[in-house]
């Protein structure tokens, strides 16, 4: 028997919005039904990715808007070739926090670049790679600084930065999704984590 076909599967969302909660689960709940789970992140996916990671998240100093959408870009064109397309080609799930959306939505419009070129760089550095289906948490902004706070830890660069930053990143979300809604699940990350848990699995399920 051939091996099953490869899934991927992007968690999205403003910081706060539990992305990385529901992709625990979600990884935990197909690993049950006996696929093969690959976890990752960008950046920081791979060795070279944490490297990129300290600088784009924790560097204290200003980085230009275009450096920072190239060092993302960079990360992502390391990630996609060295770890997500071999584990496609292996036949297993990869289940990654965050990829070029995020650009678009944080480096495009949070740093108001051109979000059409920050899309095209992305998607040269990972030879137009997609995922199969894009998870997008939305949150308020208000709600996401709330729980933020009550975490109790130092905000990275991101993070720290103002409501309307954050207001542009989310309304860039939205019309990604709105533009792709045969890749994109929209679930409101104000519900329950058990009902959001829940509903991303229905969709998954079909692509099982």
């Amino acid at each position: 028997m051939s091996p099953a076909p490869g899934l991927w599967i992007t968690f999205e969302g403003g910081d706060g919005s539990g992305k990385s909660t529901q992709a625990e689960r979600l990884a935990r709940w197909i690993g049950e039904r006996g696929r093969t789970v690959l976890q990752t992140r960008e950046p920081g996916g791979t060795e070279v990715g944490g490297l990129i990671r300290r600088i784009v998240l924790h560097h204290r100093g200003d980085i230009a808007p275009r450096a920072e959408a190239l060092l993302y870009a960079a990360d992502r064109a390391h990630h996609v070739a060295t770890l997500v397309r071999p584990a496609l080609a292996r036949g297993e799930v990869v289940i990654q926090d965050r990829y070029l959306d995020s650009s678009v939505a944080y480096q495009g419009a949070g740093r108001v670049l051109d979000a059409a070129q920050v899309r095209d760089l992305s998607l040269w550095a990972a030879e137009d790679a997609l995922p199969d289906v894009t998870v997008l948490l939305d949150i308020d902004p208000a709600d996401a600084r709330r729980r933020l706070d009550a975490a109790d830890k130092p905000f990275d660069r991101l993070e720290a930065e103002q409501a309307e930053f954050h207001g542009r990143v989310r309304d860039a979300y939205l019309r990604l999704a709105e533009a792709e809604p045969e890749r994109f699940l929209v679930v409101d990350a104000a519900q329950d984590p058990d009902d959001i848990a829940a509903v991303i699995r229905a969709r998954i399920a079909v692509h099982l």
